[in-house]
């Protein structure tokens, strides 16, 4: 039976911590709004739509304004990521190492499938992902386990023998919940603290390979 990995994007693929908050900055300043870096962190690993109907007046929030504001900040962050595509160290190295190993690929990621593809087509492995799961496949946000669930499926392997590898405390509660290993990676804006309920934290992708990953699942 194959072993499963999924791959958050955000803070594991690509280091989009930056870009993500100046977008934010960005579409704030365009509505006459503030946001401050403590505010940002305090959502990153949320969808953008629960960020805005957090920081945004709630009588100025039709739908229609919301779906527009989603649109408007997910485009100012991809124009600051094609300009400078900010990859994951160690991201392409261990995808390969994986891929040959025998292990399935999926990202399960409450990003928009724009942002999801960018991300695939700059680190040129799109297709060894056998299952992309982005926030328009889900009903719920993490930390609900829908989006590692639904890769699991699309992938054909059984939840408890995949490992996910997340940089967001939402990320790993989601990770368990749907019964899956949880590596937490350290990226930019996140301490080993806040991901201490996952199996194992890490500080770069070099740290891991097949056999870590395969001895941490089969445990």
């Amino acid at each position: 039976m194959p072993h499963g990995v999924i791959f958050d994007v955000d803070g594991v693929l690509v280091d989009s911590y930056q870009a993500h908050f100046q977008s934010w900055l960005d579409l704030a300043r365009e509505s006459g709004l503030s946001l401050t870096a403590d505010q940002f962190a305090g959502t990153f690993g949320r969808t953008s739509v629960d960020i805005i109907r957090r920081f945004w007046p709630p009588e100025r929030l039709r739908d229609s304004l919301i779906r527009e504001l989603d649109d408007r900040k997910e485009a100012l962050y991809r124009e600051l990521v094609a300009a400078d595509f900010p990859v994951m160290d160690g991201a392409i190295g261990l995808i390969d190492e994986l891929h040959r190993d025998g292990f399935l690929l999926a990202v399960g990621s409450s990003g928009p499938p724009a942002n999801v593809d960018l991300a695939l087509a700059r680190l040129g492995r799109r297709g060894v992902f056998g299952a992309v799961v982005t926030g328009v496949d889900v009903k719920r946000g993490k930390p609900d386990p829908e989006v590692f669930q639904m890769a699991a499926a699309r992938l054909g392997v059984e939840p408890h023998r995949c490992a996910v590898l997340e940089d967001a405390p939402a990320g790993i509660e989601a990770a368990h919940r749907a019964g899956m290993v949880a590596v937490g990676l350290t990226s930019t804006g996140r301490t080993a603290e806040e991901l201490q309920e996952a199996d194992l934290v890490i500080g770069s992708l070099r740290e891991l390979n097949a056999a870590r990953l395969r001895d941490l699942i089969d445990r």
